[in-house]
């Protein structure tokens, strides 16, 4: 029976709660309630009512319903902070398990200007298994826009679905604290973390006409050139003859040395899926920061050698998403 009552109730919240990267604020989805202070305050003014009946005074009367009045302007005023905002999440980046992933929310306010609108990721959301960060306070201007800098910790590698953001304020006595939970659609990838220490590199066996030395000139450079092409490693540009000609080119690796490196799953020498992984992904870091061109292998998945950022993220993406 309880159960039945939780599934009907958290049927009917997701329904008024629907997953979205944009959400604007409206009397309909803004929660009010008074704070531990507000319902302090609310004690003092009975008391003020009661003596002021008790010793018929009249100035008593006076200040006890001009507090009275001013409590319940501060309760409209709580509630118009946050109506009329529209919160935005940026698309997240990806990031290793463990690690910090950083959000982005705009705030945006079309007419005035809005005080101390705090948001934080829900702790009570079944999702969010590391102690949620205090909440991000920034005022939105009238008719502006205000960022506000949030983390998530994703606890392990896949595709994750963000845990629930709350917005809230108590502006601007803190008598009352006004409220609601935003339930984005953007998911974010966490990469395998990686080995630490990295283990060395996988050695590869030498083939034929892969045992030709790098040749230099006497003036420094490498002989086997070709222009720069859009995805080259930095590390292969010849900077002098840049600097000398204004002419980008960057090092053939069919006239070098350019030996082909495959990361292996059969290759980690390690028990288990996650260990393996751990280490493909410390090893591909390990690769792209040598500058060493390199492939990934994994049952059922083969990414052929290359270098780069984009490549770097693709070889991580697809240990992110293995299974």
């Amino acid at each position: 029976m309880i159960a039945a009552v939780q599934q009907r109730w958290q049927r009917w919240w997701q329904q008024r709660h629907p997953r979205s990267d944009t959400w604007t604020l409206t009397q309909r989805n803004i929660y009010i309630v008074p704070t531990r202070a507000g319902f302090f305050f609310a004690a003092v003014l009975v008391v003020m009512l009661l003596a002021s009946i008790n010793y018929q005074l009249n100035l008593g009367y006076v200040l006890t319903f001009l507090l009275a009045g001013a409590g319940f302007v501060s309760m409209h005023l709580t509630h118009n902070t946050l109506r009329g905002l529209t919160l935005h999440l940026k698309p997240p980046a990806s990031g290793f398990a463990g690690e910090a992933v950083p959000l982005e929310v705009v705030l945006s306010s079309p007419t005035r200007l809005q005080h101390g609108i705090g948001l934080a990721l829900d702790t009570q959301d079944a999702r969010l298994t590391s102690p949620a960060a205090p909440s991000v306070f920034v005022d939105v201007p009238a008719g502006g826009q205000a960022v506000a800098h949030l983390a998530y910790v994703p606890p392990h590698r896949g595709l994750h679905v963000l845990p629930s953001l709350r917005a809230e304020t108590r502006y601007p006595f803190g008598l009352f604290r006004a409220w609601t939970v935003w339930r984005p659609a953007s998911r974010v990838l966490a990469w395998p973390a990686p080995e630490k220490p990295v283990a060395a590199l996988p050695s590869q066996p030498d083939t034929a006409g892969e045992s030709r030395q790098r040749r230099a000139s006497d003036s420094g450079e490498f002989e086997g050139v070709r222009a720069y092409r859009r995805g080259d490693a930095l590390k292969r540009v010849v900077w002098k003859k840049a600097a000398r000609t204004g002419e980008l080119v960057s090092r053939d690796a069919s006239s070098a040395l350019q030996q082909e490196l495959w990361l292996d799953w059969q290759a980690t020498q390690v028990a288990g899926t996650e260990p393996r992984l751990a280490r493909l992904a410390a090893w591909v870091l390990a690769a792209e920061a040598a500058g060493v061109a390199h492939g990934l292998r994994l049952p059922g998945v083969e990414i052929a050698p290359a270098a780069g950022q984009a490549h770097q993220r693709r070889s991580l993406d697809a240990l992110a998403l293995w299974s």
